[in-house]
């Protein structure tokens, strides 16, 4: 009997064992999850931002014989801009929506299993629509930022709060918008908020806890920090060297927010973020190259460092944000580099562990700011008519307007591209437009708009401003490019069976081939995809996943390309597909 008892116990334990194992999310799993495709733990599917699947079930062969599995909405009057990569483990699906919602849903049926709504206060402040891009997950945790500028840690079963924290003060302008992501334990946010004046940075802090572990400013002058066990701040050096790219005090409202996150590369030990543009717009106010806004930031996750940076617009007068991702991939000499196609149009090869610029080129057919990059300097080389003016120098009122291409919405956006290991390629959701722009007089004030500019986004062809575009890092050359009428806005996703999706604005859900670009597949959501797709396997079966749901920058601040796209309706729908049987 004894025998029996204690062989139930071990068998009882086992079982428990098991059951938390499942239930857990652990740093290998999301390093090695990727490779088998069974689950989508993280912004990017892997931490390094490819955005690729192994799986192959859905193929060029089949791809037509896609159908919906399930449909759900959002639900409410709360539609807007839905930008959300869902994760999915275990059978659940966790996806955020629009004015900070997160729901649970069950991955095969689209069943509600729970759902949180954050409260909002009056007041909040984001640049570019209420959207949210995401959550990260880990232990049992289901972890997302706000718009008011928090970061909010849900139980995956049953959705009540483990733990929230304050990343900062809404007030002031700050916001935050972007999917976390998780480096050894470590969960890695930034800040939304560059046209207030806010400063930008990286925060580290434990996932389990929410505590914070350092935290790197990205705008030169301002001290980083550690914090110890019982959350007492240790200085952990300034970055970068105080006043030596930026003139008087303007680094203190220096701009340069994180707001698109970041990604994180293990075989590196790295954690790269795109940092935006200076504040304010106008650049003959700030002399020098203000560091370290449009870079990329690497930072060793260890200690809270910045161990490179590289800087694609010095003293930019565009706002060229420099936050788009930068996607770390095995190069044939087995280097690791990473590529990132910056919102200045150029497209950037550079090597991920010292920040040494293997390559650059353009992405979009038009660029009138700078004539080409320098390999040698990794600079610019400007067109100096092509920078707007300086309003002291005529009437103080306002500056000599120019037009400049591509806008200020960018050659790419928020919008993640994608990087297959099989082709060797990077598939780029690339716009052509161009904007008058004109700099004006500006003085900061605390949560106000401070920018120091005006500004229309013009359309440059008639035919076309969206191009997804198949990229060679190696040669710099368009392999192939499919046109599409409005601007593209929403993610890639690329896969083992020699497929691209991707999204647009008139509402289409697309599959390509990988090696030629020929459309093999689509499907019409009813509103508009500015969201990345995902692919996931469960019970033998593969799903491909989208959310969609127009909105964003384009309909707020794309003037005469918003006019031109003004028929296009707002929703809030999660779809998913399978192959029919």
């Amino acid at each position: 009997m004894r025998f029996h008892a204690l062989r139930a116990l071990s068998l009882a334990a086992m079982a428990c064992a098991a059951a938390g194992t499942q239930a857990s999310v652990t740093d290998q799993m999301i390093q090695t999850d990727n490779r088998a495709g069974k689950n989508v733990l993280s912004w990017g599917l892997s931490t390094d931002g490819e955005r690729y699947s192994p799986l192959k079930q859905v193929n060029t062969a089949n791809a037509s014989r896609l159908v919906p599995a399930w449909a759900f909405s959002f639900g409410g009057e709360k539609q807007r801009g839905q930008e959300s990569q869902p994760v999915i483990y275990n059978g659940k699906m966790f996806v955020t929506a629009s004015y900070s919602r997160l729901f649970a849903l069950d991955a095969t049926t689209g069943k509600k299993l729970w759902k949180y709504e954050h409260r909002l206060p009056e007041g909040i402040m984001p640049c570019c629509d209420v959207v949210n891009r995401g959550a990260a997950l880990y232990d049992n945790l289901v972890i997302f930022s706000t718009l008011d500028a928090q970061l909010v840690a849900l139980n995956q079963d049953t959705g009540d709060v483990e733990w929230k924290e304050k990343i900062d003060d809404y007030q002031a302008g700050y916001s935050s918008t972007a999917a976390p992501i998780i480096a050894n334990g470590l969960i890695l946010t930034g800040v939304s908020g560059g046209e207030f004046g806010v400063v930008g940075r990286v925060e580290a802090r434990d996932a389990k806890t929410g505590k914070l572990v350092w935290v790197r400013p990205t705008v030169e002058g301002h001290m980083g920090y550690k914090f110890d066990a019982d959350g007492k701040k240790i200085e952990n050096g300034i970055s970068g060297t105080t006043g030596q790219t930026w003139p008087g005090d303007l680094w203190k409202t220096g701009g340069a927010a994180t707001w698109l996150g970041g990604t994180y590369d293990a075989k590196t030990g790295l954690a790269y973020f795109g940092t935006g543009n200076p504040a304010p717009w106008n650049s003959h106010l700030r002399k020098g190259d203000n560091l370290f806004s449009c870079s990329t930031v690497a930072i060793d996750i260890k200690t809270g460092q910045i161990k490179w940076h590289y800087q694609g617009t010095p003293n930019d007068g565009w706002d060229f944000d420099g936050v788009n991702e930068f996607v770390t991939f095995d190069a044939p000499d087995g280097r690791r580099l990473g590529g990132k196609a910056d919102r200045n149009g150029f497209f950037y090869v550079i090597d991920a562990n010292n920040g040494k610029l293997e390559n650059a080129f353009p992405f979009v057919k038009k660029i009138t700011w700078a004539s080409g990059i320098d390999l040698k300097t990794g600079k610019p080389n400007f067109n100096a008519d092509n920078r707007p003016g300086d309003p002291t120098s005529g009437d103080g009122k306002k500056g000599n307007s120019v037009f400049s291409a591509p806008s200020f919405l960018g050659g790419k956006n928020q919008m993640p591209m994608a990087y297959s290991p099989d082709t060797k390629l990077f598939y780029v959701p690339a716009n052509e437009w161009g904007m008058e722009i004109w700099n004006e007089p500006i003085a900061y004030k605390k949560g106000a708009a401070y920018l120091g500019a005006g500004f229309t986004i013009k359309t440059i062809n008639d035919d076309y401003i969206g191009a997804l575009r198949a990229m060679d890092p190696k040669t710099g050359k368009i392999v192939w490019e499919v046109k599409n009428g409005a601007p593209l806005w929403g993610g890639v996703l690329t896969t083992g069976g020699n497929l691209v999706f991707w999204g647009t604005p008139e509402g289409y859900l697309k599959a390509a081939d990988a090696k030629t670009g020929k459309v093999v597949w689509e499907y019409q959501t009813g509103s508009g995809v500015v969201a990345p797709p995902v692919t996931w396997e469960q019970n033998g079966t593969q799903y491909v996943a989208v959310v969609s749901g127009w909105g964003g920058a384009v309909p707020l601040w794309g003037g005469d390309v918003a006019k031109k796209v003004n028929y296009l309706e707002q929703g809030g729908m999660v779809w998913v597909f399978k192959l029919a049987k």
